[in-house]
């Protein structure tokens, strides 16, 4: 009996993990290592961008932006609504139509990734607004505010690949399921995955940045 290929463990944030779980394709080889891969990213403005707020001299304190323990308590709460809204209906709605369509369901994955996205970018600014007003860290906030302007579209263009992913894993549950509907409920629990990953993984940005904000 032939068996099937093994496929290797995929390495890496819990996010690339589940969509790499999700497809059938074949998985690329390792590509070049971060350094290397940000090198390719980043055109002459951006690295000229970076370089100068990196050889940047420590600005003067801005003045109070705001104390640690409220940002902390803003950014937490702003996650678990982000949280909470891909957990609620209708992702998890029990009533299914008799044929379903993902075009509801990417909609809905278009909305939580704009949401994570507005939220991410609002909290990233208020912290460096935060930051710039220590002595110390001022320079870490003009950094971050480089990498974000650099980074941003490339991240943009990656995360947008995952409704078509999903729409593929859609498909395929619904061609290989039966009329039972069972196969839906576990699509929207993959897809429920997927997004609280993926609200993970934009908010390591914040999450370093609340961390930098505790030391200052």
């Amino acid at each position: 009996m032939a068996q099937a290929a093994h496929r290797p463990p995929v390495r890496g944030p819990t996010f690339i993990r589940l969509l790499a779980g999700l497809t059938e394709a074949e998985l690329a080889p390792s590509g070049p290592s971060l350094p290397d891969r940000l090198g390719q990213w980043l055109d002459w403005k951006h690295a000229l961008a970076l370089a100068a707020a990196l050889d940047a001299r420590p600005a003067e304190a801005a003045g109070d932006a705001g104390a640690p323990d409220d940002l902390h308590a803003e950014c937490a709460r702003a996650r678990e609504v982000l949280a909470a809204a891909i957990n609620d209906a209708p992702l998890l709605a029990p009533a299914t139509p008799a044929e379903p369509d993902y075009a509801a369901f990417r909609q809905l994955c278009l909305n939580r990734q704009r949401a994570t996205q507005a939220a991410v970018g609002r909290l990233r600014g208020k912290l460096r607004d935060a930051l710039a007003a220590s002595p110390d860290m001022g320079q870490l906030a003009e950094v971050d505010a480089a990498m974000e302007v650099a980074i941003t579209p490339r991240e943009h263009t990656l995360l947008a690949k995952m409704p078509d992913l999903l729409g593929q894993r859609f498909e395929r549950l619904r061609t290989a399921g039966d009329a039972s509907t069972t196969w839906l409920d576990s699509f929207r629990r993959d897809m429920r995955s997927v997004l609280l990953a993926e609200l993970d993984l934009r908010f390591q940005p914040v999450d370093a940045l609340l961390a930098a904000l505790r030391t200052s």
